[in-house]
């Protein structure tokens, strides 16, 4: 158990089977983390479920911000800018009363509530989901799984940079393996976007003395024999990552190390955000939870920004797209 008191604010609304799996990952989540504060935001009744349960040692650990609003699955991202309880989780990050936050609802909705009330990094104008997958040679740090829909050779670039960073501050990997994602291995295989990053990347100082080894398939991901990190786009990351749960699923579960994971770290906002998958289970609520609270002992973002505004990836000082519109493409 990672030391340190830590505060999550908690989306009880988000979730195709919220508030009832996201009330039985909160109370497993104090349980097993003693040091484990939750601010939860929702209704005040689905709250009291929660706090009900608990010892009173326990009930101390835990506070309520009622909203009743919610952001539905079907919900357009636009819809985040409205009272909600992720808008209102977003807003209690930034105000200083959570650490950190963790929704299992709108995926878009999620982002973007981030992106507006936390602000983006100033180099980082599609922010990415990173999750990380228990392949055969060991972790496999994918992204993005859904972040942005976007799929543009300078947002790879930088995505593999964030990639890099986040695995060495996350899980400890030394000298990273960055691959991009494509249909072959062979140079100028791939789609336009791919084509023109795989270059970039191939010039690219990545952080934490990580290297590019060039494109991998999606046995690589799995594998984990040649990448420690593998970029591509929020829409093929996402297909990708719900292929490989129902893979796991038919062969009859998962690899020692765990399953596909049903929460990811949001990469390129001011502030620590996980976002669970909307189908996650009490606990997969209770393992985001965790991991967000990792990460913010272990300072991943500021870490991650810092390596970031280190690295030096050629021709993406000079583009055009630092805009401050007020909406971030989505899935």
């Amino acid at each position: 158990m990672e030391p340190g008191t830590v505060r999550i604010a908690v989306d009880l609304l988000g979730g195709d089977d919220a508030p009832a799996v996201v009330v039985d990952g909160a109370l497993r989540a104090v349980r097993a983390d003693p040091h484990l504060h939750l601010l939860l935001v929702g209704p005040a009744a689905v709250a009291g479920e929660v706090i009900r349960a608990l010892d009173p040692v326990e009930r101390t650990r835990v506070a309520v911000r009622p909203v009743d609003a919610v952001v539905g699955m079907a919900d357009h991202p636009s819809a985040a800018r409205a009272d909600s309880t992720v808008r209102a989780a977003v807003q209690a990050v930034r105000a200083g009363a959570a650490d950190a936050l963790l929704s299992a609802g709108s995926t878009g909705a999620t982002v973007t509530a981030a992106a507006l009330g936390l602000g983006r990094w100033p180099d980082v104008r599609h922010p990415a989901l990173v999750a990380t997958l228990p392949a055969v040679g060991g972790p496999v740090v994918l992204l993005d799984v859904g972040g942005s829909l976007e799929s543009r050779p300078m947002n790879l670039a930088r995505h593999a940079v964030l990639g890099a960073a986040y695995a060495s501050v996350a899980h400890g990997i030394t000298a990273p393996r960055v691959g991009l994602l494509s249909v072959g291995t062979e140079p100028g295989k791939g789609d336009r976007a791919r084509r023109l990053a795989d270059p970039l990347l191939a010039a690219a100082v990545l952080p934490h003395g990580g290297r590019y080894v060039g494109l991998v398939e999606g046995y690589d991901v799995s594998l984990g024999a040649r990448a420690d990190v593998v970029v591509t786009d929020g829409f093929t990351g996402n297909v990708l990552l719900k292929a490989i749960e129902g893979a796991y699923a038919m062969a009859g579960g998962a690899p020692a190390g765990g399953g596909a994971p049903r929460a990811a770290a949001l990469l390129g906002v001011a502030g620590t955000v996980v976002v669970c998958h909307g189908a996650a289970r009490a606990g997969d609520v209770a393992s985001g939870i965790a991991l967000a609270a990792h990460l913010w002992r272990r300072r991943a973002a500021d870490l991650v920004r810092a390596l970031l505004a280190g690295a030096d990836a050629p021709d993406l000082e000079n583009r055009t797209d630092r805009t401050t519109d007020t909406e971030v493409p989505t899935s």
